[in-house]
């Protein structure tokens, strides 16, 4: 499954040998595998793609970091991070069907990685009650998160977890409580947004010349605020596309605003044309710092915001093109 807000490193590895307090050692069964490798990575230092048996099985040993990190294993799509350090002998066995519900580990280090997995669905489980809680008072959305904070704090003291894993989660904590008060406070002020006239933009056209807001009056405007270096927003070109192909020849219009700075220009007119961009590709003036950009308050993409034929703002804070929430708004809008 997807998680919003564990932010980690990444792991695995190939080979068979023997394990030595120098290796990690990790046996894998996976039922109802995705795929026939799987990536093993940890940060941005290691990547290596691992073969799996037609069984679904593989075993490899590796050397960690000194101390132990984390480190990321990906089927597919799904993942999950573990801690691992040198001396480890894992077993891990998961079924893709329910993927984070069946992870077990056992053997030296289950019980650091046990607990990762534990507390993947316990975020899981806050993420999806998130949405409800973007529409209480601060009070209640404060207690919520301090009642979650006390609740990760609780899963790790005194359970005996090595003191790498437990001094790399612990400010984690704090910093995941910032970032989502931060982004409560954004849906706050863009709600305030909506039905309200639109900032404007008047940006360069990928296709020559200019394009401003008030050219598109009339019609809805969807726009998708992106950068060329963003994977989250690489992620949603697919379901944008779709998207678009469905409302083709209604009165809407699909706008992506890229907000790479003037050293990425190239890149950005190259990777239009190389994924095939549809709709109107705008290049914003002055990336974060253009007025548009700054009105709207957005300081995290992908962003989308919805505007409607008279200029004002639908959704300051639009549903993405991958959310059927989006073509159930759309569908009562445009025709």
């Amino acid at each position: 499954m997807k998680k919003a807000f564990f932010l980690f490193f990444v792991a695995i590895f190939s080979g068979f040998a023997q394990n030595t307090t120098n290796t990690v050692s990790l046996n894998v069964k996976i039922a109802n595998r995705f795929s026939d490798t799987i990536t093993i990575s940890s940060g941005r230092t290691f990547k290596q793609k691992v073969g799996i048996n037609k069984k679904g099985e593989f075993q490899t040993t590796f050397e960690a970091s000194k101390d132990g990190g984390l480190y990321r294993l990906n089927d597919g799509n799904e993942g999950t991070t573990m801690f691992l350090k040198n001396g480890y002998d894992l077993t891990l066995t998961l079924d893709t069907k329910d993927f984070d519900e069946t992870i077990v580990y056992k053997g030296k280090g289950a019980n650091e990685n046990n607990y990762l997995a534990k507390k993947a669905l316990s975020d899981e489980k806050f993420e999806m009650d998130l949405e409800a809680l973007f529409d209480a008072d601060e009070a209640t959305f404060k207690e919520a998160l301090a009642k979650k904070k006390a609740n990760d704090i609780s899963m790790i003291d005194g359970k005996g977890f090595d003191e790498t894993l437990v001094k790399m989660l612990r400010p984690s904590f704090d910093q995941e409580e910032k970032f989502l008060l931060d982004y409560y406070n954004q849906k706050v002020a863009a709600k305030k947004m909506e039905g309200i006239a639109s900032p404007s933009f008047d940006y360069e056209n990928h296709k020559g010349g200019k394009t401003k807001l008030e050219d598109l009056r009339g019609k809805y405007v969807y726009i998708d605020v992106w950068a060329t270096w963003c994977g989250p927003c690489i992620a949603e070109i697919p379901h944008l596309k779709k998207v678009e192909e469905k409302y083709h020849g209604k009165n809407i219009e699909f706008v992506s605003i890229s907000v790479d700075t003037e050293k990425d220009y190239e890149k950005w007119k190259k990777m239009v044309v190389a994924k095939e961009l549809g709709g109107i590709q705008l290049f914003a003036d002055k990336n974060w710092t253009s007025d548009f950009i700054k009105a709207y308050g957005i300081n995290a993409i992908p962003r989308f915001i919805l505007i409607g034929p008279d200029g004002k703002v639908i959704k300051a804070d639009a549903a993405r093109p991958s959310s059927a929430s989006l073509t159930e708004l759309l569908d009562s809008l445009v025709k």
